[in-house]
């Protein structure tokens, strides 16, 4: 059964409201002014909202800008209710991010209208999300396992090259195979780690409750230090510091440390996964009013817009062509991550030419 919060100043109408939608089998929800009605939709959830315009303490605006702004209750339907009729009320509505609107008077009828299309096209954006879901399954049965096996194979196969021939392999072969099976258990332990990681943030996409509680406790970090860090060990490692450079500018982020240092990981490992040695990758920060911007550009293969799209967990573009090691978790991963703390992501890519990704987080 829905549950539909009515937030109305006036008691009569939300009294009148109130019979209407209980005749009609929902479960309701009831609040005086804006602000109390804000309380009620970040706590209780409901499945959609119906509120006055005009209203003391938060006017309808006021209540819907805070319910777009948070991750916990920026899809759920909002119908407004008003006395005004003005052309411009109705375009102030809809930028703010309103699903319908109903004149007062209204009659029980266009009520029941207005709520069962907006419930509708709520469902169809729940299968829509099931359905990538279940897409993310697939990819999950048909990628992982190769992901897991490849490391593994090369434990076992060389562990038992150790076990056999112990008595014929100096010193040094010794010293080269061990270091093989030790790359492949952190390959393995890696992909453990971004699975479980990837799945624990898929879990609280999904619970609104956890997602408010995160946004509620968030932590502030330096940012310049660890984006520097994490890029420049990158590089070496991948004897590719001399491609790097850097443009940073310091800020305070709102978000804990250790999930910015995923964020950059991810990044930064992609950037050079994707492109060639002595093509230049550029890690660019700046501020601007409350926003911090990192921008990560390479000159590697690019994606289509379609691959764009498509950004998830286990899906790794055109593999049979470049066969990098790696899961494709880890765009999904900043995604969520960036998602989770209030801020933007976005890809910008040209097949053949080279990928900017950038990030926008308060700051």
């Amino acid at each position: 059964m829905n549950t539909i919060l009515i937030i109305e100043d006036e008691p009569q109408v939300r009294e009148n409201i109130l019979e209407i939608l209980q005749l009609s089998n929902f479960e309701t929800l009831a609040a005086p002014n804006g602000k109390i009605g804000l309380e009620i939709a970040q706590t209780q959830l409901p499945d959609l909202i119906i509120c006055d315009i005009m209203m003391p303490e938060l006017d309808g605006y006021s209540v819907l800008s805070a319910l777009r702004q948070n991750e916990a209750t920026i899809n759920i339907p909002l119908i407004f209710v008003t006395a005004k009729a003005e052309r411009s009320d109705f375009r102030q509505g809809m930028d703010f991010g309103a699903d319908d609107y109903l004149t007062k008077p209204f009659t029980p009828e266009e009520l029941l209208n207005a709520i069962t299309v907006r419930l509708n096209k709520k469902a169809v954006v729940e299968r829509q999300s099931q359905a990538k879901l279940d897409e993310l399954r697939m990819n999950i049965i048909h990628s992982l396992p190769h992901e897991i096996n490849t490391p593994l194979n090369g434990i076992i196969g060389m562990t038992q090259l150790l076990i056999d021939h112990s008595d014929m392999i100096d010193e040094s072969e010794e010293i080269e195979i061990v270091e093989s099976i030790y790359t492949s258990a952190n390959r393995l332990q890696r992909l453990a780690q971004r699975f479980l990681l990837y799945s624990n943030l898929e879990l609280i996409a999904r619970n609104p409750q956890k997602i408010s509680q995160i946004q509620a406790e968030i932590d502030n970090c330096l940012s310049k230090t660890i984006i520097h860090d994490v890029c420049l060990n990158n590089a070496k490692a991948a004897n590719r510091d001399k491609d790097l450079k850097l443009e940073l500018n310091e800020s305070l982020v709102r978000m804990p440390q250790e999930k910015l240092l995923i964020i950059i990981e991810e990044l930064i490992d992609n950037a050079l996964k994707f492109s060639s040695p002595n093509s230049e990758i550029k890690v660019l920060s700046r501020v601007n009013g409350y926003q911090y911007r990192l921008d990560i550009v390479d000159h590697g293969k690019g994606m289509t817009s379609e691959e764009i799209e498509k950004i998830g967990a286990l899906i790794q573009f055109n593999r049979k062509l470049y066969e990098q090691q790696g899961s494709g978790l880890g765009l999904a991963i900043v995604q969520h991550i960036v998602k989770l703390y209030q801020g933007e992501f976005t890809v910008n890519s040209t097949p053949g030419q080279g990928t900017m990704i950038s990030i926008s987080l308060p700051c």
